[in-house]
């Protein structure tokens, strides 16, 4: 049904409702009232108790004379929590050789669909044929595809970490929290669902950066955290890692997730884990799950089956939504289709294609969204991104008066620094969250069932020519041996090796904004935080990428900043014998923001970063001063394919990429 205005009512997509009815997205999906204040029947007694503290002192056992995942993890004097990471050398199945995808619950692409079939029995680990809490969700996350946790342990959820090391799922032990987080985000946007495991508030908030990017960039994301048993809450103890009550955590993680739960009920646990998993995969954002401990291995009061739904379009929506776009589509003289990363998501990169090829239709894609569809396609032009992009693809696109806008965000960074101009009466707008046609909102309908129909529908688009220069600006490279190293110069380098099997992964910067000009092959084999922005991304997301595909090689762009913060997770590249290639762009600073606000605050040390593998204890480094230089070193990166390489390529401080030099000249026209 229409609404006419462009006061921007939300749209709800069909079924969005999930298992509260009434609730709309993007609330966070939260069907129970808060618990974790409610003390538990008064039955605890002093044996009781002895039984909950054996438990855990056995717990902490198993980790005695265990090899450490890595030294100095002791966490604030509680057991360590390194030793459950390690994998045991006689479980094949979790070897880390390359893993044939898991079927269930994954769609055409090898992605995860929306909605995972339910097992025959969600019987894993438990030694019986009694489900357990624990059991159903590990098996669960089976169903939708997953086969990896990303996480560290700690006292809080080892019992959990116990099922999953005896389970099918290999665990991947991280440097830090929110570094698991950044892996399981990656992962995510490979293979279409992602989990990272960690222990109760020291771990669960050091999450929250990276959680909240992944919901931010609408990357599924599923938080499994401890917490402490219900019956030693009973009289309100000051237990560590407690911050304030024992629901803080949850009410942190309701903000930036899009459903939460607690596993503390027999009775409603196993039907809370289906409702936050399939909203996961429906809404593409994060959910948290937090387990006590003394729930891990509760059983089912009953047997429990999952219940599969599909969202469904409202049908008379949908027949005047593609009724009022074929019209303006056929209607109009000069149409254009700007493809963002809920093509990607939802996997809706075929339907996109399907539309421009039938009609002829030229294609852009979003800096968040490249990669969408393959940059060597005839039809595409490039990534539209304002002021910031090429301007034969700025003027193409602003020149339009039929813009269809299919899963993009209309962020600053997508914008150009909000400076992309489009007429809101020009476009069709259809994304997960709402459908606008000129000023028309439509409710209930499902993004995929616009896309499809729009590819099916009979439209007579006018056939529009594409620019003559369609080139980027770094096709035309030419080596000069002896010059200095520049980021034109670097850039145009980096795109005459690209091949088919790499995924380019960007970090924060003039690395992002430098590689919007890279033309990329396949689908989707291009990952940065374009939207979110934040710095520290790419390393640890480069070690989601191959967990997820170990055929998939990365490669890194990264500043000298955001490598700092998280470069140690190298080491857990290097622990599985990834081959990431990690250039750093080292500018000895921030260079963006000397591009915004230059002082003394933009200047960081100087790390001999090509030495980094003598304490890691394995890698490959070279330090790049010449165009020579870099020649050499990215031909012996490429080579080498059993260890990551990482490439210290010194630049100017006040060097920038093409991107920022033309955003900087648009703007002297405009201030």
């Amino acid at each position: 049904m229409r609404t006419g205005g462009s006061e921007g009512r939300q749209q709800r997509r069909g079924g969005s409702r999930d298992v509260e009815r009434g609730a709309s997205y993007p609330t966070p999906i939260d069907s129970r009232q808060d618990r974790s204040r409610q003390k538990p029947p008064l039955t605890a007694t002093l044996k009781h108790r002895r039984i909950r503290m054996a438990a855990i002192d056995k717990g902490c056992a198993r980790l005695r004379g265990r090899p450490l995942n890595r030294p100095g993890h002791a966490r604030r004097g509680l057991p360590t929590k390194g030793g459950m990471m390690a994998a045991k050398s006689a479980r094949t199945a979790k070897s880390k050789g390359s893993r044939k995808p898991a079927e269930n619950g994954r769609g055409p692409n090898g992605k995860v669909d929306g909605h995972a079939a339910p097992s025959s029995a969600a019987k894993v680990s438990t030694g019986t044929s009694t489900q357990t809490i624990g059991g159903y969700l590990i098996q669960r996350l089976q169903d939708y595809g997953v086969r990896d946790v990303f996480g560290i342990p700690g006292d809080f959820v080892l019992q959990f970490y116990g099922m999953l090391e005896d389970s099918p799922i290999r665990v991947i032990g991280t440097t830090r929290e929110d570094n698991a987080g950044y892996a399981a985000d990656g992962y995510a946007r490979v293979n279409g669902l992602g989990a990272v495991c960690v222990t109760y508030c020291v771990g669960g908030l050091s999450l929250c950066n990276s959680i909240a990017g992944a919901y931010a960039e609408k990357s599924p994301v599923v938080v499994i955290s401890g917490s402490p048993g219900m019956l030693e809450r009973e009289s309100d103890p000051l237990l560590h890692h407690r911050v304030r009550d024992f629901d803080t955590q949850k009410q942190v993680f309701d903000k930036i997730t899009v459903a939460s739960a607690v596993l503390d009920d027999p009775l409603t646990a196993f039907r809370e884990i289906d409702r936050c998993l399939e909203a996961a995969v429906r809404f593409k954002r994060p959910v948290y799950l937090e387990l006590p401990r003394d729930r891990v291995h509760a059983k089912a009061l009953n047997p429990h089956v999952p219940a599969v739904t599909e969202p469904k379009s409202d049908k008379d929506a949908l027949r005047e939504a593609l009724q009022e776009a074929g019209e303006m589509i056929s209607g109009c003289e000069r149409p254009v289709i700007i493809a963002g990363i809920e093509m990607h998501r939802f996997g809706l990169q075929s339907e996109v294609i399907k539309l421009a090829e039938k009609n002829s239709i030229a294609m852009c894609a979003t800096l968040l969204g490249k990669s969408v569809v393959s940059e060597k396609h005839p039809l595409y032009l490039g990534v539209y991104e304002g002021a910031m992009g090429r301007e034969t693809v700025r003027k193409f696109v602003e020149e339009s008066d039929c813009v269809i806008l299919l899963g993009a965000f209309m962020t600053d960074i997508n914008l150009g620094i909000f400076t992309a101009r489009l007429d809101p009466g020009r476009c069709i707008y259809a994304t997960s969250e709402k459908l606008r046609i000129r000023h028309h909102h439509f409710h209930d309908v499902v993004l995929g069932d616009f896309v499809a129909g729009l590819a099916k529908a009979k439209v007579t688009a006018p056939k529009r020519a594409l620019p003559k220069d369609r080139g980027g600006v770094l096709d035309r490279y030419v080596m000069k041996p002896d010059e200095k190293v520049t980021v034109r110069q670097l850039f145009g380098r980096i795109n005459a090796m690209l091949a088919k099997d790499m995924v380019v992964v960007a970090d924060v910067g003039d690395s992002l904004f430098g590689a919007a000009d890279l033309t990329i092959h396949q689908h989707t084999e291009f990952l940065s935080p374009a939207y979110y922005t934040s710095m520290g991304f790419a390393i640890p997301a480069s070690v989601g990428v191959q967990v997820a595909n170990r055929e998939l090689r990365p490669l890194v762009l990264v500043g000298d900043g955001a490598f700092q913060m998280t470069c140690l997770e190298l080491g857990t590249a290097l622990r599985h014998g990834f081959s990431p290639i990690v250039v750093v762009l080292n500018n000895h600073g921030y260079t963006t923001e000397r591009f915004l606000q230059e002082g003394p605050f933009n200047d960081i040390p100087n790390w001999n970063y090509h030495r980094l593998p003598e304490l890691l204890g394995g890698g490959w480094g070279f330090e790049v001063h010449t165009e020579r230089d870099l020649d050499q070193a990215l031909k012996a990166a490429m080579a080498n394919q059993d260890k990551f390489s990482i490439l210290n390529v010194h630049l100017d401080s006040h060097d920038v990429s093409p991107a920022l030099h033309r955003l900087a000249e648009r703007m002297s026209k405009t201030l």
